[in-house]
């Protein structure tokens, strides 16, 4: 009798047991949990244990499967991978806050009140400011540093003009720095008027400038670093393919992970300098913990703004004027050969059409070598148009910045003619024909803002609804390819599919909850995170 009913109470306990079910760490329900698998499915809950997802499936089903030490209901939010920003500058970004802003002055009084208030402020020695643009002023002409002459005599102030490929320098800069009107600088120009410098300096006429630029402390930077991270949080950003790092930028990286303060995913491409290639050679493809590197990050040609990117024919408003390659072609060529040895991505700034046409032919070597080389182009502005099948033919994988797009609809004809324009942010065209396409913000030029990256990408329009019919609206493309290319695409540009890009089981519990439900609208709406986990821990909350 006592056998028996010992017999039943362990079978009760036993069975219990098993509808208590296995034990996780979180389970999110009541949600819309966008899991960008290859199904699109879309589900209700979520369970992780360890940081990773454990399943992802109906509600019921996750909440009689599993227990949790942790339970958040969703309110029926929409969930989706973390976003990935494809081609970003932490770093710059660092520098700008840092720096004197002069983003959305409306002309160059405005810079120069601006100016004037910063130095008052902080009686910096060495003045640098970024973010001018004279396409938002009534005279579109470039500025001259005649009243920057006369104001400051003697202290030197560097402005960048905001795509980072022109500078407004004064003289007393000028003269530190050695240059005059008879300097050349091959893939550069210094601007000249009446045989005097105007202080203005594009490409690689910038880099002797910044030898001399000081520099902030390590405090001071790591510090902005992590403001940066929390904005991005706020997006429902989690990783970033950090478009161009030094060799010493690694330890600082490294520092602030193993302080357990930056848990940001970090693809990082290194400038290809001789100290970064020997690291390549030593190293390998690189990783630590939450920071990768495995790529190079190549300057082809400057900015369509500054008229520095390198076209096939004159700019439609410089006559005789073609832009220029910043790297040689054999410097090119080098790299590529120093990518094929390392196993090393080669991800090239390529934005007028003869650039991108010289990468695709250089990238066409690599391909020939390693059909999963993911060769990257950066931009892929002005293409083009019978080149574009050159994506799918030489494996050559696009990541581009939708926000360009309607930031430079201001000017784009101008500079290159209504029949470039055909080739021009081909974002739909380039996609049909790769399959695949990775979306960034090139931020700080642009905002880290997503949904104004899905807002240009899908309605063709700025954060002010301009233009209204939308620009170039035949190459827009839908909201679940630009959330694609934020996401699982993101992850295939980075090799990260595995662990990336999808809210699957066995992959990391790197996702958001957001405040509304994720949608595109002919006008602007904001959006924002509700939640941000990575890694299954929680790093962001509204609350």
């Amino acid at each position: 009798m006592y056998q028996k009913i010992a017999s039943i109470l362990l079978l009760f306990i036993g069975l219990t047991s098993c509808f208590k079910g296995k034990h996780v760490d979180l389970i999110i329900h009541n949600a819309q949990v966008h899991t960008l698998n290859e199904q699109n499915s879309i589900q209700d809950a979520i369970a992780i244990k360890d940081g990773k997802i454990v399943e992802v499936g109906p509600e019921r089903q996750i909440l009689n499967k599993y227990t949790s030490d942790e339970d958040i209901d969703a309110g029926g939010k929409d969930i989706y991978p973390g976003f990935t920003d494809a081609h970003g500058h932490i770093l710059s970004l660092v520098q700008q806050k840092l720096n004197l802003d002069l983003n959305n002055s409306q002309s160059f009084d405005e810079v120069l009140v601006r100016l004037e208030k910063y130095e008052q402020r902080t009686h910096r020695k060495f003045i640098i400011g970024r973010g001018w643009d004279q396409s938002l002023w009534a005279n579109k002409e470039f500025p001259s540093n005649e009243q920057l002459n006369k104001m400051y005599p003697n202290t030197p102030i560097c402005l960048y003009r905001v795509d980072g490929h022109a500078i407004l320098v004064n003289e007393a800069l000028l003269k530190k720095v050695n240059i005059t009107a008879a300097t050349k600088i091959e893939g550069g120009q210094i601007e000249v008027k009446d045989g005097k410098c105007t202080g203005i300096l594009t490409d690689n006429a910038v880099l002797p400038i910044l030898k001399f630029i000081p520099k902030y402390s390590k405090k001071e930077i790591k510090e902005t670093i992590l403001e940066i991270q929390e904005e991005l949080f706020q997006y429902g950003i989690t990783g970033v393919h950090e478009a161009g790092i030094e060799n010493s930028d690694i330890q600082l990286f490294e520092e602030l992970i193993n302080s357990n303060q930056l848990s940001l995913n970090i693809y990082a491409m290194l400038t290809p300098s001789e100290e970064n290639i020997a690291f390549s050679k030593k190293k390998g493809i690189y990783k630590h913990k939450n920071l990768s590197i495995r790529s190079f990050k190549v300057m082809g040609d400057g900015a369509l703004g500054s008229h520095g990117a390198w076209l096939k024919k004159e700019y439609a408003d410089k006559k005789g004027h073609f832009g220029a390659l910043a790297t040689p072609e054999s410097e090119l060529k080098r790299i590529a050969t120093i990518c094929e040895l390392t196993g090393y991505q080669m991800n090239t700034h390529a934005i007028g059409d003869a650039t991108n046409s010289l990468i695709f032919q250089i990238y066409k070597s690599l391909n020939e070598v390693n059909k999963d080389h993911r060769s990257r182009i950066e931009h892929a502005q002005v293409i083009d148009p019978n080149e574009i099948k050159l994506f799918s033919e030489f494996g050559v994988f696009p990541s581009v910045q939708p926000t360009h797009a309607v930031s430079d609809q201001r000017w784009a004809e101008q500079r290159i003619g209504k029949e470039r324009l055909k080739g021009a942010y081909a974002y739909r065209s380039i996609l049909a024909n790769y399959g695949m396409i990775a979306i960034g913000t090139d931020f700080p030029i642009e905002n880290i803002d997503p949904f104004l990256t899905i807002h240009a990408a899908v309605q063709r329009k700025n954060a002010e609804n301009e233009p209204l019919q939308g620009f170039l609206t035949q190459e827009a493309i839908s909201i679940e390819d630009c959330i694609k290319g934020m996401t699982i695409w993101a992850a295939f540009a980075s090799f990260e599919e595995a662990r990336l890009g999808t809210l699957e089981k066995g992959k990391d519990a790197t996702f958001a909850i957001f405040e509304n439900k994720v949608i595109s609208t002919p006008n602007f709406q904001p959006n924002f995170a509700y939640m941000t986990f990575i890694k299954g821990k929680k790093v962001y909350s509204v609350e």
